[in-house]
């Protein structure tokens, strides 16, 4: 089925190139995407929605009620697109579609008389597509869009292709930190010495929790622990970047 309709979509293609009475361009621009013209390349610039604004101009000689068959040629899984669909005149953008709603593929905005609307000779439709590229996956993304009469009858159409190429972090793994305190009995002094460079808060507090002395360390560093009171103590490291921890130290003179 798949392949009938998309045979049957590039016959339809081929002959709205021969149709000379609509114009595709992006808003405020001149360049004519339609009648099999190349497609409208885009970036997108992250994986967050963003919108491409089409003016469709009728360059007949009657009024048309158009309305808008969206088909997704080839779209990345978990990608989601929107449509927006009115008058160049109403203010309100016109009305619009969300991902849920156009739910099969294609998909064709309704023809009710609620959503349908008159344009006439050299006025224009806006048509704004909205695409959503899934977090995290790239590729790229290739969407048609016809325009059609109320007998939904192709009689133009747009392609546009997304590129989207998702900016993953590196991982960045780091070493757990540790900590050698020797001698350890000490009556002197001690040498502290971190596994790799490090901005650290040591503290030296007592049993009871009293702060006996606090520096900063890199790397590494040489304490003179001789004034202190023979006992336990503890050295409490802190720092960004990991959780904090304690060891103990014994200082016997």
């Amino acid at each position: 089925m798949k392949k009938i309709f998309t045979m049957l979509s590039l016959c339809l293609w081929v002959f709205a190139s021969s149709q000379d009475n609509i114009t595709i361009t992006l808003e405020g621009q001149v360049d004519d995407f339609s009648s099999g013209a190349s497609a409208h390349q885009v970036v997108a610039p992250s994986s967050a929605t963003f919108d491409i604004p089409f003016d469709v101009y009728n360059n007949g000689a009657t009024t048309q009620l158009w309305r808008i068959t969206r088909y997704q040629v080839s779209v990345p899984t978990g990608w989601a697109d929107a449509l927006c669909w009115g008058h160049a005149t109403d203010p309100f953008g016109g009305t619009c579609f969300s991902s849920t709603q156009m739910n099969s593929n294609p998909w064709t905005s309704p023809g009710g008389s609620t959503v349908l609307f008159d344009i006439q000779p050299g006025e224009h439709g806006k048509m704004k597509v909205s695409i959503d590229p899934a977090d995290g996956v790239s590729g790229s993304g290739h969407y048609r869009y016809y325009i059609s009469g109320l007998n939904a009858a192709y009689l133009d159409s747009v392609d546009i292709i997304v590129d989207y190429l998702a900016k993953v972090k590196p991982t960045v793994l780091k070493e757990p930190l540790s900590v050698t305190i020797v001698p350890n009995p000490a009556s002197e002094y001690i040498n502290v010495n971190l596994n790799r460079s490090e901005n650290v808060s040591m503290k030296i507090v007592d049993v009871l929790g009293n702060l006996i002395l606090k520096e900063n360390l890199s790397s590494s560093k040489k304490v003179d622990v001789s004034d202190l009171k023979s006992g336990v103590y503890f050295i409490v490291f802190e720092g960004s970047g990991f959780k904090s921890f304690s060891r103990k130290v014994i200082i016997r003179h």
